[in-house]
C-alpha cells in the first residue's frame, strides 16, 4: 500500500481556508494524511472568510481515538466557541461511524492534494506535470513558503520556476520575487563562500538535497554535484580552492601522483575521477572571471582582489597540507606558482646577458595573477630592464652637453628603475630581496663610473664655459632665452613651471604620466639630429638653489633669493617687451575654496608670461621625505595637476624645468657624514679634493673664490642625513630636464616638432628588450642616438629588410631589393593604389599622400601600434609640415583607410593608441601591399 501523504501546518491552513467556507458551522475536519512529526505547532489560528478560527491538531491511528478526541474537544470548549478540530491519521473512512462522520466537513476525510495546494500558493491554476510525482519538491515548497507568500506564477507553475523559488527561499540563491534566476557556476561558487549557504544545504532532508542537486547539475553543469557534496559535508567554503588545486594537479607533469592526493582531499565528495576535470574547469573559469574583475582594483585592499587571493591562498595551504606543493609549484593560477616564477627570475638577474631574465619575465607575466600582483610585477620588469641596461654598452659622452642629454635620455631612466627596485618586492621573499640587492649594487657601480667620467668632463669644461662659449651645452641661464622665449614669439604666453630639485628620473616619470590626449610634448626642430631629443641643461655650480634657480629665472649667472629672482625675471622679459609675473611658494596656492590663488588665475588669463616655482620635491628631500613611493608622480607634487589644468584651459604652452637635480641617500642606516674642511652644504665645500670628489672652477662657479669642491659619488655627504641631496657633480644633480608641452588641441609653434612618447624611452626600457644584434657598439652611437627610441624604418627600406624572406639567393635578394626600392615602401604603394585614390575623393581636407605613406610605414615598422603623436611625428618628419593635432590626423587616416567600414586603422585604448591591421590593409589595398 502506498504511504500516506504527510501534512504540515501550511497544508492544513490552505485546506481549511478552502473548505471551511463551504461548510459553515462544521468544527471537525478529517484529513487523509499523516501529521508531520517535525511540526511543533498543534494549535494555531487560520483566516476563514472575514475572521479567524482557532485550530487544534491531533493525529489518531484508530476509530476510538478519533471519537475520543472529538468528544474531548467538545467538552473543552464553550457553546460559543467555533474552534476547529483537525484529525489526521491513517484510519480508513469505512471504519468511522456515521454519527462521527456527520460532524465532519464533507462527511469524509479530506485528501491533502499537495499539488493543488502548491498551485494555489503560487496563484496558479495548474502545475507542470513533472512536479506531480516529485513529493520532495511539493513538500519543500509547502514547508519553505516565505512569510509574505510565494510570488505569483501566472497560469501554470513550471518546474524550473518552482525550483528557482525554492533555491532562493531555502539557500539564499537568488530572490524569491524575481521572475528569473541567472544561475551559473559563478553564482554557485560564490554562494559556497557565503557564511550560511552551505550550512543551509547540509541541513536539508536528503531527498531535497538530491533533487536540488540533480536540477543544479542540469542548470549549471557537471561541477554542481561535487560542489554540493562538499557543501553537504560542511566543506562548501573550500569548493573553489579545491577546484583551483585540482586544476593545478591535473596540469602537473605528475598528474597521477597528484590525483591520489586529491582523492584524499575531496573524500566522499568526489564520486569519480571523471567528475574531477569538469569541476576543476568550472572553478578555474570562475576564478579567471573574478581575476578579470579584480584587475581594475587600484589598491591592495580592493575587495575583488582580496576575494580572489583568499581563495587561491587557501588552495596553496591545502596543497601544503596534502604535500602537493612541489607537484603544482609552477601552476599559472596559484600564488605559489607566481612566487616560484618570481624566484626563478630573481635567480637569473646575476647572468651576464639578459636572455635568461627575459625568458623568466615572460614566464612571470604569463601567470594569471600578474595583474593582481601589479606592483611586484612592475618591480620584476624593472629589474630585467636594469639587466638589459647593464648588458648594453654605454652611450658615448664626449662633451658635457652630450653627457646631460644622454643622462636625460638613458641613464636617468636607470635612476628611475633604481628607485623602483630600491623599494623592494611586495612578496617580502628573502631570495628575491637579496637578488634585487645584488642588482642594485651592480647598477650603482656602473652609475658611479658614469658620474666619475662626467666629473672629469665637467671639471675641464667649467674652466671656460660661459654664455658666450657654452661648448654645445644648454646652460641653465640660457633656458629662458632658448626654450621659453621661442614659445613667447608672436604673442605666445608660456607658463614656466620650475620644479625645484626635479632630477631626470622624476622628469621622465612625470612626462610619462601626462595624457597625450591633453598634452603634446614638443622639442626644437633640428636639422643636425635625425631623432628628436628632449632638452637638458647644465645647472649652475655648485648645483644648489640659491645660484641655480636664480640664474635660471634671471637669464644670466646670478645668486640670490626670491627677491632677486622676481626682479631678474621681470627684467629679462622687459627686454623682450613682455610683462611677466613670477609666483613663489605661498603665492600661487589658493585660499579655502580655491585650488589656485585668484591672483594667479587672473594673471594666467592675461597676456603676461607667467612662472611658478614649486618646491615640493626639494622640501621633501630636506625634511627627510622622498616621494610617496620613492617615485614622484603628478599627484605627488602639490598643485602641479591644477597648474597644468589651468594652463590648458587658457591655451598656454608649458615649460617644465628644474633648477638642479638630486641624489637619493641609499646608504645603510648609521652611515656617518664625511669629515672634511670648508663644508658649505650637504654636497659642497672648499678645499682640496679627495677620493670621490672633484674641484671645479671657472665663470659658472658662483662662490666667493670661484672654486668649489663637490662629490661625484652619491654616497658622500658632509651634513646630517636627509632623504636626498644636491650641490654635487653627479649627473643626477647637474642635469636640468627641460620638457616643453603644448595643449593637444592647439597648434605646434613654428620651429618646434612633435616628440612621440615612443621616442622618449630607451630601447632597453621597452618591454620587448634588445637583442645582442640590436645593441649599439661603442663608437657607433652619437649624441643623436641617446634618445634610444627605436628608430622608424627609413622610407625606401626594402621589404626584405623589414621582415621579408631571407632564404633568397644573394643575387635574387639584390634584384628584389632594387625592385622594391624602385616601387617604394608599402605606404607609398598604398597611396598610389586605385582603391586609395577613389576613397580620397570622398575625404575632405585629407592629408597629403606623402604624410599618409610615412604614417603607414611607421606603423608597420612598429608592429602595427603607435601613439597618435608618433604617427603624426612620422608624417611631419617626412613632409616638414607640422601635424598640429595628432588625434585629428589619426582620425583622418581612419576615414582614408577604412573603406566600407572595415577597421584597417583604428584608435584603441581610449584614443591613446593607433592600431593598424596589416592583413586588412593588404585585403583593402592589394595593389599597394602586394
Amino acid at each position: 500500500m502506498a504511504p500516506r501523504p504527510v501534512a504540515g501546518r501550511r497544508a492544513v491552513e490552505v485546506l481549511l481556508e478552502t473548505e471551511l467556507p463551504k461548510a459553515p458551522g462544521h468544527r471537525l475536519v478529517l484529513v487523509d494524511a499523516v501529521w508531520d512529526a517535525g511540526e511543533k505547532d498543534t494549535e494555531f489560528t487560520v483566516r476563514v472568510g472575514g475572521g479567524h478560527r482557532r485550530v487544534v491538531i491531533t493525529d489518531q491511528q484508530s476509530p476510538l481515538g478519533i471519537a475520543d478526541a472529538w468528544h474531548h474537544h467538545l467538552t473543552q470548549v464553550g457553546p460559543d466557541d467555533d474552534s476547529v478540530l483537525v484529525v489526521t491519521g491513517t484510519v480508513p473512512p469505512d471504519q468511522l461511524g456515521w454519527d462521527l462522520r456527520a460532524h465532519a466537513v464533507h462527511r469524509h476525510p479530506l485528501p491533502v492534494n499537495r499539488a493543488e495546494i502548491v498551485a494555489q500558493l503560487f496563484g496558479a491554476t495548474d502545475l507542470d506535470p513533472r512536479m506531480l510525482g516529485e513529493h520532495w519538491l511539493l513538500d519543500a515548497l509547502l514547508q519553505a513558503e516565505p512569510l509574505d507568500g510565494w510570488p505569483r506564477a501566472g497560469t501554470v507553475l513550471t518546474r524550473d520556476r518552482a525550483v528557482r523559488a525554492l533555491l532562493a527561499a531555502r539557500l539564499g540563491l537568488g530572490d524569491t520575487t524575481a521572475d528569473t534566476l541567472d544561475l551559473d557556476a559563478d553564482t554557485l561558487f560564490a554562494w559556497t563562500r557565503t557564511p550560511a549557504g552551505p550550512t543551509l544545504f547540509a541541513a536539508l532532508p536528503e531527498g531535497e538535497r538530491r533533487g536540488l542537486g540533480e536540477w543544479l547539475a542540469r542548470a549549471v553543469g557537471p561541477a554542481a554535484p561535487t560542489l554540493l557534496s562538499l557543501a553537504a559535508e560542511g566543506r562548501g567554503g573550500d569548493a573553489l580552492p579545491l577546484g583551483a588545486l585540482a586544476s593545478a594537479a591535473l596540469a602537473s607533469p605528475t598528474a597521477e601522483a597528484a590525483g591520489f592526493a586529491l582523492g584524499t582531499l575531496f573524500g566522499q565528495a568526489l564520486a569519480s575521477f571523471d567528475t574531477l576535470k569538469p569541476f576543476a574547469d568550472a572553478a578555474t573559469g570562475v576564478l579567471t572571471r573574478w581575476i578579470a574583475e579584480a584587475e581594475g582594483g587600484r589598491t591592495q585592499a580592493d575587495p575583488a582582489r582580496s576575494r580572489v587571493l583568499a581563495v587561491l591562498e587557501r588552495a596553496d595551504r591545502l596543497a601544503a597540507d596534502a604535500r602537493l606543493t612541489e607537484l603544482v609549484g609552477d601552476d599559472r593560477l596559484l600564488p605559489s606558482g607566481y612566487l616560484g616564477r618570481l624566484r626563478t627570475l630573481a635567480a637569473s638577474l646575476d647572468e651576464p646577458t639578459p636572455t635568461a631574465a627575459e625568458s623568466a619575465l615572460r614566464d612571470l607575466t604569463a601567470h594569471q595573477l600578474v595583474a593582481l600582483h601589479a606592483e611586484s610585477t612592475e618591480t620584476a620588469q624593472t629589474a630585467v630592464r636594469l639587466v638589459r641596461w647593464l648588458a648594453a654598452p654605454p652611450l658615448p659622452s664626449e662633451t658635457v652637453g652630450q653627457a646631460v642629454r644622454n643622462h636625460l635620455a638613458c641613464s636617468g631612466w636607470a635612476d628611475l628603475a633604481l628607485s623602483v627596485l630600491s623599494e623592494g618586492d611586495g612578496s617580502r621573499d628573502t631570495a628575491v630581496g637579496e637578488a634585487y640587492r645584488r642588482l642594485i649594487r651592480a647598477v650603482r657601480e656602473r652609475r658611479a663610473r658614469l658620474d666619475q667620467d662626467f666629473a672629469s668632463l665637467l671639471a675641464a669644461w667649467t674652466e671656460t664655459a660661459c654664455q658666450q662659449a657654452d661648448g654645445g651645452a644648454l646652460l641653465i641661464e640660457d633656458v629662458l632665452a632658448k626654450a621659453a622665449a621661442p614659445l613667447a614669439r608672436d604673442g605666445g604666453r608660456p607658463l614656466i613651471l620650475v620644479l625645484d630639485g626635479m632630477s631626470a628620473d622624476v622628469a621622465v616619470r612625470l612626462a610619462g604620466e601626462l595624457d597625450p590626449r591633453v598634452w603634446t610634448e614638443i622639442v626644437p626642430a633640428s636639422r643636425n639630429s635625425a631623432t628628436p631629443l628632449r632638452q637638458a641643461a647644465v645647472s649652475m655650480l655648485p648645483s644648489v638653489t640659491r645660484v641655480s634657480r636664480a640664474s635660471l629665472l634671471c637669464g644670466r649667472p646670478s645668486e640670490g633669493g626670491q627677491a632677486a629672482e622676481r626682479s631678474g625675471f621681470a627684467a629679462f622679459w622687459r627686454k623682450r617687451h613682455r610683462d611677466a609675473q613670477l609666483f613663489h611658494k605661498g603665492g600661487y596656492e589658493g585660499p579655502p575654496g580655491h585650488r589656485l590663488a585668484p591672483e594667479l588665475v587672473q594673471t594666467l588669463a592675461s597676456d603676461d608670461v607667467v612662472a611658478v616655482v614649486v618646491n615640493t620635491i626639494d622640501d621633501a628631500l630636506s625634511d627627510g621625505r622622498e616621494g610617496t613611493s620613492g617615485r614622484w608622480g603628478l599627484q605627488d607634487i602639490g598643485k602641479l595637476p591644477d597648474l597644468l589644468n589651468a594652463a590648458r584651459d587658457y591655451g598656454r604652452p608649458v615649460l617644465l624645468v628644474s633648477d638642479h637635480g638630486h641624489v637619493i641617500d641609499r646608504t645603510e642606516r648609521g652611515h656617518q657624514p664625511t669629515e672634511a674642511p670648508g663644508v658649505r652644504g650637504a654636497r659642497w665645500r672648499t678645499g682640496a679634493s679627495k677620493d670621490g670628489e672633484v674641484e671645479l672652477s671657472g665663470p659658472r662657479v658662483l662662490t666667493d673664490g670661484k672654486r668649489v669642491t663637490v662629490p661625484w659619488r652619491d654616497d658622500l655627504r658632509y651634513t646630517a642625513r636627509q632623504a636626498g641631496y644636491h650641490g654635487g657633480a653627479s649627473l643626477a644633480e647637474v642635469t636640468v630636464p627641460v620638457i616643453t608641452l603644448v595643449p593637444s588641441e592647439g597648434p605646434v609653434p613654428s620651429g618646434w616638432t612633435l616628440l612621440a612618447p615612443e621616442a622618449t624611452e630607451p630601447q632597453w626600457w621597452k618591454t620587448s628588450g634588445t637583442t645582442e644584434a640590436d645593441s649599439p657598439r661603442p663608437g657607433e652611437a652619437d649624441e643623436t642616438s641617446a634618445g634610444a627610441g627605436a628608430p622608424l624604418a627609413p622610407r625606401g627600406t626594402p621589404e626584405s629588410e623589414q621582415g621579408g624572406r631571407h632564404d633568397t639567393p644573394p643575387q635574387r635578394q639584390a634584384e628584389s631589393g632594387a625592385e622594391l626600392s624602385r616601387r617604394g615602401t608599402i605606404g607609398e604603394r598604398t597611396v598610389r593604389s586605385a582603391p586609395y585614390k577613389a576613397q580620397r575623393e570622398f575625404v575632405r581636407l585629407a592629408p597629403g599622400d606623402k604624410a599618409v605613406a610615412a604614417a603607414l610605414d611607421a606603423l608597420l615598422a612598429a608592429g602595427g601600434k603607435l601613439s597618435p603623436g608618433a604617427v603624426a611625428a612620422a608624417a611631419q618628419a617626412a613632409t616638414g609640415k607640422s601635424q598640429r593635432n595628432p588625434e585629428r590626423f589619426a582620425t583622418m587616416l581612419e576615414r582614408l583607410l577604412n573603406i566600407d567600414g572595415y577597421p584597417v586603422l583604428k584608435l584603441v585604448e581610449s584614443g591613446r593608441t593607433v592600431q593598424l591591421d596589416r592583413a586588412l590593409l593588404q585585403q583593402q589595398f592589394p595593389e599597394g601591399t602586394a
